[in-house]
């Protein structure tokens, strides 16, 4: 076994291998750019190594850099995470040159996988079944086109070099292929260096299942059961569980033969995961699954096998690559329970999930979260209260995984701990996913990967909060709650502190001023006596005062109990200058304190402008100065996070101005281009002449 391996990664997969290699006594070694030199993972490491700026291509994607830096630690063995190089044959055969062990398989098997066209050839030979497409050289428009034609749509075209859904379009039908084709190129070219794409029929009713596969160096393969990973949004998984809903024993030793066969083939060593789309239009059944691709490295889904299983996968990998056999035969493995991992990101659900970022001023865990370690509530995490979500990297803050006796109790349990997290300083999906985990088909384990996108409205709604979050918002924003200072700047503890709102000829009212969600939320709230508050709407015709009281919560940290109507309940409130959040009834409420002087700048939803919604880089300008669009026309592809967003015309207009040109580098918020101004609407008869109230919200 070595005593000191290197981690060629960052975040939570970075600290997951490092927590087991400490575990099994063993040094370990982190790299870092710039931007991560004081993450978590670089303080749960023995030692550390900076590598590189903050860009991926001049960090973890420098092979030569990460090499040195294993040689100049003494590192035996180098362990690549998922994602950066850990699919990457020509880094392998560069560790193995310079006298290292890479903890995976050998180059010959991530060549055999890694151009889908190929694996899928390779695949047919081994008699593994496989999902009729067009894997060809020929990578001319027009013959793929003729291919979609001939295999009959839907069809999806794939980048043959993919995975996370990056360079994966769904055609319905022939006119939108040539525009899906284009887009798909780009994004594979941008994401994997490679524009080839192959296309295949689109399965209705798809069920994403795929099986872990584990092989040693003397010829034993044996597989872990499986995963269902069917919760996608955009090709990209959401919610995993093990095992799957609706598997049968048949269908279960079906996939299994043929993973393993899979495995074999190749000469595979180490974890791996070959993925199946199966017709899940009628169950599962032994003979309506077929092959996708096969990932050689390890998971983010990992965690729900060891659950299910009892085993570590990074122990196994890390004991295969140092040449041991296999500890057990397939015949020794047991499926105990059930398990759902959740992926946890800074992302706006509602604005179409776009990557966020921020400084996480609040990051609490479930009650009794083991961190990375097995049990009923397990968080695998790569940041801390504290951390930036920077626009560099992936924006993932966490993965949640339970474990219960059976899928009932584990989806419960589910349910619960995403209504226990608190998190402040970005917005997440956690909100959504504890949506998609109460969904009735869901529960009943009807799942596909279309279920999110047809009940993506639903799913994604945000119910406006209500009466009382924003009041405790107001009293929030006022600086007035229990034991702070308070507008008058008397200290804790000071008389004057409990007669804020006393006047001579009565109570004072005062004014504040909130944003939620883009509205403008206008409040007087008066101060009774101590902890005593009354709250009114302004504007809001027939809304009623709220008369409440407020004392600590028995947790501190923020946590107060509220009682309205002699009914109490317990919020936690956290606040960071003109930013609130009020965790209530298990969401996360953001606002923010609104200078009421603000001018909205018609940037926006139905604006004169385009602003960038996320840092990225400008892809493609679909128009040009003085060209009229429609509302919806396409008019910036923007990338971010190697993803492609388009950005459309809110209205109708000429494009005035463009502000950036193709290829440069933006920060959310920049205005990229300018639609002439809207005409005013004309006056009624009578009206007064004053210039038309800008868009947004108003002082």
């Amino acid at each position: 076994m070595f005593t000191k391996i290197l981690i060629a990664n960052r975040g939570e997969i970075a600290c997951r291998i490092i927590a087991t290699a400490r575990r099994m006594g063993l040094r370990t070694v982190a790299v870092h750019s710039d931007a991560n030199a004081h993450d978590l993972h670089v303080e749960m490491a023995h030692e550390a190594v900076r590598i590189g700026p903050a860009p991926s291509a001049q960090s973890y994607l420098d092979g030569e850099a990460i090499i040195a830096a294993a040689r100049r630690s003494g590192a035996q063995a180098i362990h690549p995470g998922y994602g950066f190089l850990s699919e990457n044959p020509e880094f392998v055969e560069a560790v193995e040159a310079a006298g290292l062990v890479f903890v995976g398989p050998p180059a010959s098997a991530i060549r055999a996988m890694g151009l889908k066209d190929a694996a899928k050839a390779l695949m047919e030979r081994a008699g593994v079944p496989v999902v009729p497409g067009y894997h060809g050289a020929d990578q001319s428009p027009q013959v793929l086109a003729d291919a979609a034609d001939g295999i009959g749509y839907p069809v999806l075209i794939k980048a043959r070099a993919g995975g996370g859904g990056k360079g994966m379009r769904l055609v319905e039908k022939a006119g939108d292929f040539a525009e899906a084709l284009a887009s798909a190129q780009r994004e594979g070219q941008a994401a994997f260096g490679d524009p080839a794409v192959l296309v295949e029929k689109y399965v209705t009713s798809p069920r994403h299942v795929e099986i872990q596969v584990f092989a040693d160096g003397h010829g034993n393969v044996t597989h872990l059961f499986e995963r269902d990973c069917s919760l996608q949004r955009r090709h990209q998984k959401v919610i995993e569980e093990a095992p799957a809903p609706g598997m049968t024993e048949g269908v279960r030793n079906a996939m299994g033969r043929a993973a393993v066969e899979a495995a074999r083939a190749i000469g595979y060593v180490g974890a791996g995961t070959v993925e199946f789309i199966a017709d899940g239009s009628a169950g599962l059944a032994e003979d309506r699954f077929w092959f996708m691709e096969m990932n050689t490295r390890l998971q983010v889904e990992h965690p729900v096998t060891e659950a299910i299983t009892g085993l570590d996968l990074v122990e196994l990998q890390l004991r295969i690559a140092a040449g041991a056999p296999l500890p057990f035969e397939q015949d020794d493995l047991r499926i105990n329970g059930h398990a759902f991992e959740a992926r946890l990101y800074a992302e706006d659900v509602p604005r179409g999930f776009l990557p966020a970022t921020g400084r996480l001023r609040r990051l609490d865990l479930p009650p009794g979260a083991a961190l990375f370690e097995r049990g009923p509530v397990r968080v695998d995490a790569g940041v801390r209260a504290g951390d930036e979500i920077s626009p560099w990297y992936d924006p993932m803050i966490a993965k949640l995984i339970v474990h219960g006796a059976d899928r009932d109790t584990a989806l419960a349990a589910l349910g619960r701990a995403l209504g226990e997290l608190r998190i402040a300083g970005t917005v997440t999906n956690a909100a959504f996913l504890r949506a998609l985990a109460a969904h009735e088909g869901f529960a009943a384990g009807e799942v596909d990967t279309g279920l999110i996108a047809r009940d993506l409205a639903a799913l994604s709604h945000e119910p406006a909060p209500t009466p009382l979050i924003v009041a405790l918002a107001g009293i929030a924003a006022l600086g007035a709650l229990p034991g702070e200072p308070g507008p008058s700047g008397a200290g804790r503890g000071s008389p004057w502190q409990a007669l804020r709102g006393w006047r001579l000829w009565g109570m004072g009212c005062q004014p504040v001023s909130l944003i939620a969600e883009g509205e403008a939320l206008d409040l007087l709230i008066a101060l009774p006596g101590p902890d005593r508050y009354e709250v009114t709407p302004r504007g809001a015709e027939g809304a009623d005062t709220l008369a409440l009281s407020l004392a600590p919560g028995p947790e501190g940290g923020g946590a107060w109990r509220v009682i309205l109507d002699d009914h109490m309940s317990e919020v936690v409130i956290d606040r960071a200058g003109d930013e609130i959040t009020v965790f209530a009834e298990g969401r996360a409420h953001r606002f923010t304190r609104r200078d009421p002087l603000a001018v909205v700048d018609g940037a926006g939803p139905g604006g004169d402008h385009i602003a960038a919604p996320m840092p990225g880089t400008v892809k493609l300008l679909r128009t040009e100065e003085g060209a009229q669009v429609a509302e919806g026309d396409v008019l910036v592809v923007l990338e971010a996070m190697k993803m492609e967003h388009a950005l459309t015309a809110p209205r109708a207009g000429t494009v005035e101005r463009i502000m950036v040109p193709e290829g440069a580098q933006v920060s959310d918020g920049d205005i990229l281009l300018a639609l002439a101004p809207a005409d005013p609407a004309p006056l009624a008869p009578g009206a007064a002449g004053s210039a038309a109230q800008p868009p947004g919200e108003t002082g």
